[in-house]
């Protein structure tokens, strides 16, 4: 006998709540719903009858909500069954939603002619899981209920696990240790989860949808791992449309930035088409748009993204944030706009570990600023949200009945090649293709190298060219390959955690909270003086130093590296940096171009930032130039770095392979060298010169611009934007406190010592300069690390030991001069004196005669 449909719909709510509260079995329940399964008004009012669970119960609310709306098209049959399913699942486990979802224990639900079962599946692997991706019921016949297939649910769409997060007041805490409060989980057990072991987010396959699809406006943040944008996109319930739109116009700032530089396309590229592959392993896939700004103002992104809504249908766009001025400003107004028209817009925080715009000096004031130091004092002063734990990659994303029209990845250009005029194309980036795993796989392959090795030496080791003691990470952080929070807490977990290493991010969070200061930063110098600096106009000397054949092996290799792979370790930029402006005489512009233009990991405002430090004019003095040749000592002691990238040296030996031009000319000739032909001729020889007149020129800038440098301390004074003026003055820069422009406000900031000493003797050589800040290299060439712990050890005592020879020295000038008779020679071995006040000093045997 078959009640109304009002009275299933009575009967079928009644139940559901029984069953909720534990009261009522699970079996009975859908025994009864079955027994309805023919009424259509039951059907119908489906949402009606979920709607009173949002209070009871959100997860299982949200997941029978979502599963209604993925499955609309579907017979009626098959919806409510697999509507009912999910909710037998859910009540059954119902520990799912307190115990920990790292390691979800999938049920797998049968339907028999006997009547439902349901029993715990054995554990799957991460290649069972990968394989089958999502298990769902299809192809249930209502006459026949025995034909039911199993159903694998893993999870809820907004389940991600939600590990311990950090405490506020950790994070950026002390110099040295950019560090969580809790010591996290073996990043090992992380990485097999990456690799799809107990993923915890459902996935639904392809299907029709009467919902409003989600946007999801993918930038630098190309990676399933930690994607807060993409966890979102999940946690909404809908189809997800992942999209990319290149707009190179939007890309540079108003001044000449180069953001974007040809080996970036072409990792931008490479990086693009992995991400595509693994997009395809979950079951969607990439839309790729190119934006023609035409005239428009705020760029043509928003275009695009007003017709992918109109086209798809979307309500929602979800995107990752970016910390450029130009990229924010462009963000902001594309959020605006997209609200107005009643699109939801959300933008999520992830490229760096602290949102720039959210640091604050206050109470912590403005001295030091510029420094990792005073930058991580003003993160733990003022600490923002907490960092929290790294996401997990979803096992598979929703997708959308009728998917938009993009055009081919090549069409963006990204990866063209130049043509010779017969028709040839330029391979340039062979080597960079050679050299790089591009796919966000490689970035963990190598993380999880480095851990394993290289991050014990990094500490001490780092400089070394001839060594891989570096991660070489910089190209996966900056296209979003690998998150700073999965960087991070991997660092955290690891057995040796360098302070060093974890500083590396502190930097890269400084250099963006600049950007964000000075807008400019790029192409403008922030101290005033040096921009009327006295620079170099030969142009042969910069294509030199741009294509290695300075005549200086160190800087040769460097520059080699640079072009083959598109990268060198932090120790060897500094050493071609120093070589451009401190001996080259070229301005600081010149090389962030060059490096924007060759570097995989080219950064606005990393490099503009250690740019401006190097050349003299940004917030914080470099206090060190790199010699060409000295720098070998620490960084390519047996010329091993020399040799690879500049092989026309390889047979001079190591003592001379840094300095060839000291080569005898039979040594040369064995070698197979010959200057200007095998290997160039030094572009300048001189190299203390073109030191001393360097130092020369920043002293007449800073006597000629007097009103920026401080009478009392010395220290260049350096305009201040608004913001830190309101800070500064307590007011509150986030209402724009301070407008004017009629007041400038200096701040005295960090200036070298030899340029303060230089001042008070300008026309003074750099060798008499008592703060020179050419570093030496280390003594030592052969770095036994056995000999350099013994001297470290014994620093005080061979100082003291030097020191007493020199006096000795003296004595005997002295006397010699005043014809006295030399003194007498020590006897006898040092012993203590047992008159003396202090019982520890030791006077040596024979020095004490008796009083009489």
């Amino acid at each position: 006998m078959s009640p109304s449909a009002a009275g299933d719909q009575a009967l079928v709510r009644q139940m559901l709540r029984e069953v909720l509260v534990g009261r009522e079995d699970p079996e009975c329940f859908f025994a009864m719903c079955v027994s309805v399964l023919g009424h259509q008004e039951t059907f119908s009012q489906f949402p009606s009858l979920i709607k009173p669970l949002s209070t009871a119960n959100i997860r299982l609310h949200s997941v029978l909500t979502s599963i209604y709306q993925q499955y609309f098209s579907k017979t009626e049959h098959d919806e409510l069954e697999f509507a009912l399913a999910l909710s037998l699942l859910e009540t059954k486990n119902q520990q799912l939603s307190t115990t920990n979802y790292n390691q979800p224990q999938p049920l797998q639900l049968g339907l028999s002619s006997s009547g439902p079962r349901y029993e715990a599946s054995p554990p799957q692997t991460s290649r069972e899981i990968d394989s089958q991706k999502v298990t769902h019921l299809n192809n249930y016949d209502d006459q026949t209920p025995g034909k039911g297939q199993a159903l694998c649910v893993l999870g809820s769409p907004a389940s991600f696990s939600k590990q311990d997060t950090l405490s506020e007041g950790d994070q950026m805490m002390e110099e040295g240790d950019f560090n969580p409060s809790e010591k996290p989980k073996r990043s090992k057990n992380r990485r097999q989860r990456r690799k799809g072991a107990g993923k915890q987010v459902v996935g639904l396959p392809s299907s029709p949808s009467a919902t409003a699809p989600v946007l999801l406006w993918f930038r630098r943040d190309l990676r399933l791992c930690d994607n807060p944008a993409l966890t979102g996109s999940l946690e909404i319930g809908a189809p997800v449309i992942p999209v990319f739109i290149w707009s190179p116009e939007e890309e540079e700032g108003p001044g000449i930035t180069v953001a974007m530089g040809g080996a970036c396309k072409y990792w931008l590229h490479q990086a693009l088409s992995s991400f595509c592959v693994s997009l395809e392993r979950i079951g969607s896939h990439l839309i790729f748009l190119e934006a023609n700004a035409q005239g428009n103002k705020v760029g043509s992104s928003l275009l695009l993204l007003k017709q992918l809504v109109k086209e798809t249908g979307a309500g929602t766009v979800l995107a990752n944030a970016l910390y450029e001025p130009w990229l924010k400003e462009r963000d902001d107004v594309v959020v605006s706009a997209l609200q107005k028209e009643g699109v939801e817009c959300r933008i999520f925080h992830s490229y760096c570990l602290r949102d720039p715009y959210s640091v604050s000096t206050e109470g912590v004031g403005l001295r030091g600023i510029g420094s990792v130091s005073h930058f991580m004092s003003c993160c733990k002063q003022n600490p923002g949200s907490t960092i929290g734990a790294p996401l997990e990659p979803p096992v598979s994303l929703p997708t959308p009945a009728h998917w938009p029209q993009g055009v081919p990845l090549d069409t963006l250009g990204l990866a063209r090649m130049p043509r010779r005029k017969d028709g040839t194309i330029i391979d340039w980036a062979a080597n960079i293709r050679n050299s790089w795993d591009f796919s966000e796989d490689g970035a963990h392959v190598r993380l999880d190298a480095f851990f394993h090795d290289g991050v014990y030496r990094y500490e001490k080791e780092s400089g070394r060219a001839d060594a891989p003691n570096t991660s070489c990470l910089s190209p996966y952080l900056h296209f979003g390959q690998l998150s700073p929070r999965w960087l991070l807490w991997d660092a955290k977990g690891a057995r040796c955690r360098p302070p060093k290493f974890q500083r590396k991010l502190a930097w890269r969070d400084l250099a963006y909270w600049q950007l964000t200061l000075f807008p400019d930063l790029p192409w403008e110098s922030l101290r005033p003086p040096y921009k009327a600096l006295r620079w170099s106009t030969d142009r042969s000397h910069l294509k030199a130093w741009q294509r290695g054949k300075t005549g200086y092996p160190l800087v040769d290799a460097a520059m080699r590296q640079l072009w083959l792979t598109g990268w060198m370790n932090n120790y060897m930029r500094h050493v071609v940096a120093s070589f451009l402006i401190a001996y080259l005489h070229f301005p600081w512009q010149e090389g962030y171009r060059w490096f924007q233009d060759t570097l995989v990991d080219a950064d606005v405002a990393i490099d503009a930032m250690m740019w401006q430090n190097g050349g003299m004019c940004g917030l914080d003095h470099w206090n060190f130039v790199m010699h060409p040749v000295d720098a070998a000592m620490t960084c390519d002691p047996n010329g091993s770095y020399v040799r690879k990238w500049c092989p026309e040296l390889a047979d001079l030996p190591d003592e001379l392979i840094h300095k060839p031009w000291k080569c005898p000319a039979s040594m040369l000739r064995r070698a197979g060298v010959v200057f200007g032909q095998t290997y160039p001729e030094r572009i300048i020889t001189d190299l203390e010169e073109r030191r001393s007149q360097s130092l020369q020129d920043v002293a007449l800038v800073r006597k000629e611009f007097g009103q920026y440098v401080d009478k009392r301390s010395g220290c260049d004074l350096v305009p201040l934007p608004p913001r830190l003026v309101s800070e500064a003055l307590g007011l509150s820069h986030k209402d724009g406190a301070v407008k004017s422009k009629g007041k400038e406000f200096l701040l005295p900031v960090i200036t070298r010592m030899e340029f303060k000493h230089q001042q008070e003797d300008p026309d003074a050589d750099a060798l008499s300069n008592p703060y020179n800040a050419v570093l030496k290299g280390y003594v030592s060439r052969k770095r036994d690390e056995t000999i350099a712990f013994l001297n470290e050890r014994d620093f005080t005592a061979s100082v003291m030991y030097e020191g007493a020879q020199r006096q000795e020295r003296l004595q005997k000038d002295y006397r010699r001069m005043e014809g006295l008779p030399p003194p007498p020679s020590l006897r006898g071995r040092a012993r203590r004196t047992p008159t003396a006040k202090d019982r520890f000093s030791i006077v040596p045997g024979g020095a004490v005669a008796s009083l009489k």
